[in-house]
Formats: structure tokens, C-alpha cells, sequence
């Protein structure tokens, strides 16, 4: 069945072909009603300047007559017919002088006769009555429908001749017409047939061209979602076109989610493995604590310090984690003004408590930054401790400078000089659990979440963090770039 659904109407290639098809016979239609009433137009135009080049011939050969009696005026008129007798397809001519019977080179249409074998009188009666509307003159143009002749286009053309008015008319079957009709009916019917055969053919065969790069996307799309992330669309030699871009797209989408999974399973052992190890050390002292019949209450102490101190440790990651989680939510943050000169000075000296280093707080500018303080406050003491981390005691320089970049941005700056950080460890210490140095334990460098946490606000208000090396030549720089800068007027 599902073989079969890909051959279905549901299918592009069917959907293309139906509309291909549909898109000609439309056009096909519209375009035939033209040419079919043009023709017919063309025709019966035609048909009229014969007609009236016939009347014209029929009234100058009368102009002899003129000043005659009207059975005088009617034999011409015979004589002249007599010359050119009626055929299924040739001119009827007639001619109506007054008091006269009709002149006529078919005489018949315009007798009144008894029904024919075959005709009920009903029939036979609207057909005397056709006849007797031929004899009513009607100048002009006209189209009347005559026993045995059928459609027949007629011109009536009055005519004076001395005392006498008559009528000189001539009258043309229209069944040429109607069998041009027919044929240009029938070709078209034929060449359109062949056309539309020819069309859908190839607007299949143009829809299977179309279709298969994106069948070959779902079965792609279908064995990412089983799992297997290195399958990719081929793109093929022209990079340009639609089907190239959609494809580069999809495989730069499966590109990112490959470096998503990979980055969440290695979120997912880290965290496993952070928390794993508190949980290992409280275990360890509590059967340690247990194993003795009689502990001293020295030895419960140094247990209740140790488990206390890796209980503290959970409590860090957990709310390290959780804020990472919130920082991808829209109320992670509540923005207000923050003056700059009381904020950082309060926040700074309150730093210098917790650390024996040489904390320095370069010149502030005036004015304040849009942002939520507490995730700031956050930010900037995860840059301080983590300068604090790189510096030996007591002499170690943790600095911020803070300084305007642009019209609307400003920049937070925490200066060390310690170590440095490489040049390929500058990008990936913003990473979840990623510590530049892996020979530190952690217990003097934590879980390794504060400079991603760092990451998570900058990018929460806007703006991005990034590290290099300081100015000096020695240490580290990591930067805190925001919008939001409100000069002080």
C-alpha cells in the first residue's frame, strides 16, 4: 500500500500532471471558442461581400428594363437566372417586382406546396411559411432558414426602375460555414489530444525531476528521526537553484542538530558526572560514620562539615542549572535603568570581602544601562570569581574597567593576571562544564557553569560575551558587551 500511495493523485508528480492538464484544456478551450467564432465571423463575411457583389451584378443587369411593365421586368430578371441555375452551392437569386411572381433560379422555395411524403402537415406548414417570409422584402442583411436549402444568408437590395420599385436579392447557404466549423473542430480536437498527451507526459516526467530530490529529503528526514544523524542531501553541481538552497538549508539544519545532540549528551554526562561525585563523597563519609560503633563527636563533625560543604556543592549546580534553563524564557529577566556609578562601586566593594586579591574598579561613565541588575550582579560576580580563580593571593589583579562601545552599547571588562586563556580554549570556556584547565580540581574551579552562565544573561539582554588576552600582554580578559547605554544628560 505504501508503495502504491507514492504513485496515488496525492503524490506532486500527479498533483504537476493534473494541473498541467487542467491549465491546457482550459487554454486549449478558450483559445478554440476564439478561433471557432473568428471563423465563423471571417466566413460570414466573406459570404456577405458575395452577396452583395451578386446583388449588384443582378440590378445592373435590370437597369435596361427600366421604364417597362413589371412582366417585362420580371422576364429579364428569368433570363438573366437562367444563365446561372441554383445548386447546393451556389447563389440562390430572386427578384420582387409587384404584381409579378417571384423571380427566381430555385422557384421552388417559393411556391406553396402540399406535404411531401414523409412531412406531417405541420412541417410542410411552417415551411410555406418560410417561403412566404422571402417574399416580404427586408433591405439588408438577413438569415432565414429555407426547406431543403437550410441556413441561408441573405442580401436584399431595392431597386427603382422608372415607376416600378422591386427588390433584387441574392442568398448563399451557410452550410460552408458550418462544415469549416465542424473541421477546424475536428483538427483541433485531434492536434489538442496530441498536444495534451505530449504535455502530460512531460510534465510527469518533469514532476518525478522535481519530486525526487525532496523524496530522497523524507527518506533523509525519515532516518534522522530513527535516530542516524549522519545521513545528508546531496546538492548536487548547480548550487543556485531552489531545490541546491533547500537542500544546503536542510543539511545545515542537520548540522546543527547533530552539534545539538552531541552537546546535550555531553551536557547530560557532565551533569550526571557533577552530580554523581557530591553524592559519591556524601555516601563515602556516611558509611565511614557508620562502620564505627562509637564515633567520637570530633569524627561527627568533620563528617557533618564534609557533607554540608558537598550538600552546599549541590545546591550550586542545581541553581546553576535551573538558571540556565530559565534563561532561554521570556520573563528570565526584568529590565529597569541601572546607574552604573552606584550599581558597580556597591557591587565591586562587596566583591573585595570575598577573596584575597587586588581588586581595582577602573573610571565608570555617566549615564545608566537597561537591564535586570540581580542577572547583571550575577554576571559580572561569576567574571570576578572567575578571575579570582586564575590569580594567586593576596597580590593577584582582578580589575573591571567599563567604558562606552558605540552610541548605545557599553562594555564590562574583568581584567586578571593570571595564566592567560589559549587562543583555542577562548570560545569554548563559555561551554556548559568546559574548564580550560582540566588538571584543576573541582574544588578550586567549580562545576564549570559560571562563564555559561555569563553567556546565557549577555545573550538574555542582547548582547554577547567573549574572552581574549589583556592589554598588558599577561592575563586574561573576559568581556560583558550590552545594549541598552542611556548617556546621562
Amino acid at each position: 500500500m505504501r508503495a502504491l500511495s507514492r504513485f496515488g493523485p496525492t503524490s506532486l508528480r500527479w498533483r504537476l500532471t493534473l494541473w498541467v492538464a487542467t491549465l491546457l484544456l482550459v487554454s486549449a478551450a478558450a483559445v478554440f471558442a476564439v478561433i471557432y467564432a473568428d471563423t465563423g465571423s471571417e466566413l460570414r463575411r466573406q459570404i456577405d461581400q458575395d452577396l452583395a457583389g451578386d446583388t449588384s451584378q443582378l440590378a445592373q443587369a435590370l437597369r435596361p428594363s427600366a421604364g417597362q411593365d413589371g412582366r417585362r421586368i420580371a422576364g429579364v430578371a428569368m433570363r438573366y437566372m437562367s444563365g446561372q441555375p441554383y445548386t447546393a452551392t451556389s447563389t440562390l437569386l430572386f427578384v420582387l417586382v409587384p404584381g409579378q411572381p417571384t423571380a427566381s433560379n430555385h422557384p421552388e422555395v417559393f411556391g406553396t406546396r402540399t406535404a411531401e411524403e414523409g412531412e406531417t402537415s405541420a412541417q410542410q406548414a411552417e415551411e410555406n411559411e418560410a417561403a412566404r417570409k422571402l417574399v416580404s422584402p427586408r433591405p439588408g442583411y438577413s438569415t432565414e432558414h429555407v426547406a431543403d436549402v437550410g441556413a441561408l444568408r441573405i442580401h436584399e437590395r431595392p431597386l427603382r426602375l422608372g415607376g416600378f420599385h422591386v427588390v433584387v436579392a441574392a442568398g448563399e447557404p451557410l452550410a460552408s460555414v458550418e462544415r469549416a466549423q465542424h473541421g477546424l473542430a475536428g483538427a483541433f480536437v485531434l492536434a489538442g489530444a496530441l498536444v495534451l498527451a505530449i504535455a502530460l507526459i512531460a510534465s510527469y516526467m518533469a514532476g518525478a525531476r522535481v519530486s525526487a530530490p525532496l523524496r530522497r529529503m523524507a527518506q533523509v528526514a525519515a532516518r534522522v528521526d530513527a535516530g542516524e544523524l549522519s545521513p545528508r542531501m546531496e546538492v548536487g553541481r548547480e548550487r543556485r537553484g531552489e531545490l541546491a538552497i533547500l537542500a544546503e538549508a536542510f543539511n545545515h539544519m542537520l548540522d546543527r542538530l547533530t552539534h545539538a545532540f552531541i552537546r546535550q549528551r555531553e551536557f547530560v554526562a557532565d551533569a550526571s558526572h557533577e552530580l554523581r561525585t557530591p553524592l559519591t563523597v556524601i555516601r563515602g563519609q556516611l558509611e565511614v560514620l557508620a562502620a564505627q560503633n562509637e564515633p567520637t563527636a570530633a569524627e561527627v563533625r568533620r563528617v557533618e562539615e564534609v557533607v554540608s560543604a558537598e550538600i552546599g556543592r549541590l545546591d550550586r549546580l542545581v541553581e546553576d542549572l535551573l538558571l540556565l534553563a530559565q534563561a532561554e524564557q521570556g520573563d528570565f529577566l526584568r529590565p529597569q535603568a541601572i546607574p552604573l556609578r552606584p550599581f558597580l562601586s556597591e557591587l565591586w566593594h562587596g566583591l573585595e570581602l570575598t577573596a584575597s586579591r587586588r581588586f581595582e574598579l577602573g573610571p565608570v561613565p555617566d549615564g545608566a544601562v537597561r537591564g535586570d541588575p540581580d542577572r547583571l550582579a550575577q554576571a559580572l560576580r561569576n567574571l570576578a570569581r572567575n578571575a579570582v580563580e586564575h590569580t594567586a593571593a593576596p597580590t593577584g589583579l582582578v580589575r573591571l574597567e567599563v567604558g562606552r562601545v558605540g552610541q548605545e552599547r557599553i562594555r564590562f571588562a574583568v581584567v586578571d593576571d593570571g595564566a592567560g586563556i589559549p587562543l583555542n580554549e577562548r570560545e569554548r570556556i563559555f561551554e556548559r562544564f568546559h574548564r580550560a584547565d582540566a588538571a584543576r580540581s573541582r574544588n578550586s574551579g567549580g562545576a564549570g557553569l559560571g562563564l555559561a552562565i555569563v553567556r546565557a544573561i549577555a545573550e538574555a539582554h542582547g548582547g554577547f560575551a567573549r574572552a581574549g588576552p589583556a592589554a598588558s600582554g599577561r592575563g586574561a580578559v573576559v568581556e560583558l558587551i550590552l545594549p541598552g547605554y542611556e548617556p546621562e544628560m
